[in-house]
């Protein structure tokens, strides 16, 4: 965890410039002609949307690890993993909600995409609420690990639901190399924000991993002076 924590100060200068850059890009991008304004919620809302999947394809790797090899540092990087992929859905659904408000005439609508995101913040909100259910952090970790692992069944149907389904939502924006729908003077800025949502969420699962391992620490120290005194 130390070598992780030398590369958080250098991580949140490049995500705070990234940002900055991104944002003012955002804002100075021009209109889409049928779009208008609310393009713009757009160059949150797609890197949200990437980094709750990303994220969460991370949580299953480590949770993999942890099961494997009994890493305590995959279980601490899992568990500081899920609140932040937690908040990139609901950012996410958020976002989609504002720009489906204009664009589709309602807050929200039961739409294959939306509707496979909201259970991904389901699952996010359930693996914490699991974590928090165990006393013994052991078979915490098993749990958790093991409800992520099943859980990553929903990310293939949240990426392929626009085109198994006849849905509302717009074609997947990156759906791989050379299959980009946004194109012109809105594609840069998206791309710049993207990269930006990139760095923001591998220094957010930086710092929570800090606090995971320092919390563990002082519950082990804590245990272990009950233990000698007890």
């Amino acid at each position: 965890m130390q070598r992780l924590a030398k590369w958080q100060l250098l991580v949140g200068l490049a995500t705070v410039i990234l940002l900055a850059v991104g944002l003012w890009m955002s804002l100075a991008a021009p209109l889409d002609f049928q779009q208008g304004n609310s393009v713009r919620i757009l160059y949150a809302h797609v890197p949200s949307a990437k980094m709750s999947l990303l994220i969460y394809l991370f949580v299953t790797g480590a949770s993999i690890a942890f099961l494997w090899k009994k890493s305590e540092t995959a279980d601490i990087l899992a568990e500081a993993a899920v609140p932040v992929g937690a908040a990139f859905s609901a950012v996410t659904l958020a976002s989609g909600s504002i720009w489906g408000k204009p664009m589709w005439g309602a807050w929200w609508a039961w739409d294959a995409r939306l509707t496979s995101m909201l259970v991904l913040l389901i699952i996010y909100v359930g693996l914490m609420a699991l974590r928090n259910a165990f006393d013994d952090q052991g078979k915490a970790a098993r749990a958790t690990a093991v409800l992520a692992i099943i859980g990553a069944i929903d990310l293939p149907i949240i990426h392929y639901s626009v085109t198994w389904w006849r849905t509302l939502h717009q074609p997947a924006s990156f759906d791989g190399p050379g299959k980009i729908s946004v194109q012109g003077p809105l594609l840069t800025p998206l791309l710049v924000m993207s990269a930006a949502f990139i760095l923001l969420g591998i220094y957010l699962v930086l710092l929570n991993a800090r606090v995971v391992a320092t919390r563990r620490r002082v519950e082990s120290l804590e245990d272990e002076e009950a233990w000698n005194h007890g």
